[in-house]
């Protein structure tokens, strides 16, 4: 099973001020700030939705599609996801523009001031699905993730008028999107993905019941947070999937993105839906124990002792044939 993954292209640039922003702003003069800040350390972060579900995907060896803009500056970066087993050769490189960037500093109260950097992102707009699948072999699902407005709108498009089948997933993109426009981005998909508070905003903001989305998408996927996942279907029972016990909580940045990374891969397996999101539910607890979107290793014997420890033997039994 071939699967794209159309999303976001960025890095992270994360700043720490040992002391606090409160002290250095003056009441009477906040019309005219003008401060810098001497940080002690920077961290450099590799993210952007898409390429964090394909590094998951990579890790669990089934080679994903990044559709996606990037600048002149992701030489390095694209070496480091195609060390890592993802297909980088649809990424387009922006003659003009930078890679998306998040430029963020943060005090010692954990206050934060960032800059959001959209760059070349903004052409992804320009990309062509149907050039990527001619290029690949043809595409068998489409996840259409977090990205540049016009281009998840286009992307949506395609999908629908080649029979591609695709999967919605606005991620942080869902807040300054309309009703029209999440439901013409969501109708006709295969799978909807949203983490609890979204389905909630998803519904509010088109008027949609829970009911009349379940009659309008194939799957509805729902993260849960620390309880899992649940998996619905019009007229089946629901599928949930409960989280396995963490070793440790470090940061839940890019754990949505785990997910879908684990279960997409399950998909491309051709596991059913509970197993598939057992992986996901797994590969999202090595990201929250980490530092970093992209910073865990997947160790395979000890993915599947945890995974066994967590769904049981048989459910291991299926999965490591994939693994191995």
């Amino acid at each position: 099973m071939r699967i794209a993954v159309t999303g976001s292209i960025a890095t992270d640039h994360l700043m720490t001020f040992p002391g606090r922003f409160a002290d250095q702003l003056v009441a009477d003069q906040l019309h005219t700030v003008s401060l810098s800040f001497l940080v002690d350390n920077l961290d450099v972060r590799r993210g952007g939705v898409g390429a964090n579900i394909c590094f998951g995907m990579g890790q669990l060896g089934t080679r994903p599609v990044l559709v996606g803009a990037a600048g002149s500056d992701f030489d390095e970066y694209r070496a480091w996801l195609d060390r890592h087993g993802v297909d980088t050769d649809s990424v387009r490189i922006s003659e003009v523009l930078h890679t998306a960037r998040f430029v963020c500093t943060t005090d010692a109260d954990h206050n934060q001031i960032g800059s959001f950097y959209t760059g070349a992102m903004s052409e992804a707009r320009l990309i062509e699905l149907h050039s990527v699948a001619e290029r690949v072999g043809g595409l068998d699902l489409v996840l259409i993730g977090a990205d540049d407005p016009e281009a998840m709108l286009r992307h949506t498009e395609e999908c629908r008028s080649r029979s591609i089948p695709f999967a919605a997933d606005f991620s942080q993109q869902i807040a300054r999107m309309d009703g029209d426009e999440i439901r013409t981005l969501m109708d006709g998909a295969t799978y909807l993905f949203s983490n609890e508070y979204e389905k909630g905003l998803i519904e509010t903001k088109t008027g949609w019941s829970d009911d009349e989305i379940l009659g309008r998408v194939g799957h509805r996927v729902t993260t849960l947070g620390a309880r899992g996942v649940r998996i619905e279907r019009a007229g089946e029972d629901p599928v949930e999937v409960g989280v396995p016990e963490e070793e440790s909580k470090v940061d839940p940045t890019g754990v949505g993105d785990a997910f879908r990374a684990g279960f997409l891969s399950g998909l491309s397996w051709g596991v059913g839906l509970e197993r598939a999101a057992q992986v996901g539910c797994m590969l999202a607890t090595l990201v929250i124990e980490t530092l970093g979107t992209q910073e865990y290793t997947l160790r395979r014997a000890h993915f599947m002792d945890r995974f066994t420890k967590a769904y049981g033997h048989e459910a291991a039994t299926e999965v490591q044939e994939h693994l191995a």
